[in-house]
This record gives structure tokens, C-alpha cells and sequence, in this order.
């Protein structure tokens, strides 16, 4: 995602929000002193920014209800082969196939890699609106399932990669196993990011996602064995 993108979207977001300035610079790619702080939570590896000129890290907190602007502001959203089951039959489909014929969009995207490789992905993709065309893919729209509340209206067999937010994860292999790292997205358009002195206020969360990212991980794993999705590297 480009910065100017996030500019756009980091504006956006200020009409509601107070955004730390030094935050701002760095999702903005003004600020170059950042280390990477690995942190091991069970089977998965979360790397923590570390602002080494400010000595913060820098942390997240969700503050839904009172924002769900990973709902409004959605790219798109990549199913798992589980998902096209749990999906489909709580919108009442008896058949998988009836499900992504009317509710979903196959789509092809690029995205940079961890490691500087790109990474190609065609992916089925739950449709954000009922007319979304692949045309839509990667632009910000709010999802069709939320409610005049904020909530979700199909949770909790919502997409698993809305459980995600604002958690990016990727796998590597580490002595023959698979290892599942990730780090956050920084779009500009949540408001949750701040800045700490220690990662002690973020414990929990971290306890409460691992598990999460890594079960989403190895259902994501599957669904490209089992072709419905395909992945390649350059």
C-alpha cells in the first residue's frame, strides 16, 4: 500500500480521531529508526515495532463499538475453504457451490512479502456488496453484513480473516516446521495504535490472538492444497 494511499485514508480517519503525531510519520515512512521486537506467544511469532530514537513501542487496542472502521473500510475479504462451508449454510445455502456462485468474487492480487518477494494470490472473496465486481478488489467498502449497530450480522461464522484485524501473518519453515509469524497492518485506517514504554499492557491480547492467527493460518494452509486458492512467488 502506498503512502499516499495511507495519507488518504490516515485524513479520513483524523475526522473522528486524535492521531499521535509521531504514529502518523511512521505509517507515513517518515520515521527510519525502527527495530523489530519478535515476541513468542505458543506457535506464533508477533513482531512488535520499536521506535529506537523515541525508546516506544508501538502497541494496538480495539475500540469497537464505538469504531468498526476495519468493517466499513474493507479491501476485500479472502475465504478458507471452511469458511465456504460455515458461511454458506448460516446464510441458509444447501449447496457450497450455490453459496460462491451468488455470494462471492474469485479475484487475483499482489502483495510484498515479508522478505521482499511478491506474493500473487487468487482467492474466492466474500462479496462486500451484492453488485462487487472484481473491479471493487482492493478498494474501500463497507461490508454488506454490518449492522446499524456497528456489529456483525452473520458473527460468528463471519470470514475468519476478519478475526484477523489488523493482524498481517505469513508461514515459515523453521527446521522442517512450519512457523507462523505476523505483524500489523498499517493502513491508517484504525485508530486502536499507540505508543508504550513496555509490551506488558499488551499481553493478553497477544494470548488471546495467537491462537487465532495460528488456527487461521493452517486453514488458510488447506485451502490452497485443496485448490481453492492459489499462491506464487516472485
Amino acid at each position: 500500500m502506498s503512502h499516499v494511499e495511507i495519507e488518504k485514508s490516515l485524513n479520513f480517519l483524523e475526522k473522528d480521531w486524535d492521531i499521535d503525531p509521531v504514529l502518523r510519520d511512521f505509517m507515513l515512512g517518515k520515521i527510519q529508526e525502527v527495530t523489530d521486537y519478535p515476541v513468542k506467544v505458543k506457535d506464533v511469532i508477533f513482531h512488535i515495532p520499536f521506535l529506537t530514537k523515541e525508546k516506544k513501542y508501538i502497541l494496538w487496542k480495539c475500540y469497537w463499538p464505538d469504531c468498526h472502521n476495519c468493517c466499513n473500510r474493507q479491501g476485500r475479504l479472502p475465504l478458507t475453504s471452511e469458511d465456504l462451508i460455515t458461511i454458506g449454510k448460516g446464510m441458509k445455502y444447501q449447496k457450497t457451490s450455490d453459496f460462491i456462485k451468488n455470494e462471492t468474487i474469485t479475484t487475483t492480487w499482489s502483495e510484498s512479502g515479508p522478505s521482499g518477494q511478491t506474493a500473487t494470490m487468487t482467492t474466492i472473496n466474500l462479496k462486500r456488496k451484492t453488485d462487487e465486481t472484481a473491479a471493487d478488489d482492493g478498494t474501500h467498502v463497507s461490508c454488506r453484513f454490518l449492522d446499524g449497530e456497528g456489529a456483525c450480522s452473520i458473527h460468528p461464522t463471519r470470514p475468519g480473516v476478519c478475526y484477523l484485524y489488523p493482524f498481517s501473518t505469513w508461514l515459515e519453515n523453521e527446521k522442517g516446521k512450519a512457523r507462523v509469524h505476523t505483524t500489523f497492518q498499517f493502513t491508517g485506517d484504525c485508530p486502536g495504535f499507540y505508543l508504550a514504554d513496555t509490551i506488558d499492557q499488551m499481553k493478553q491480547v497477544l494470548k488471546e490472538y495467537s491462537p487465532v492467527i495460528y488456527d487461521y493460518n493452517m486453514k488458510s494452509n488447506r485451502t490452497t492444497r485443496e485448490n481453492f486458492g492459489f499462491v506464487s512467488f516472485s
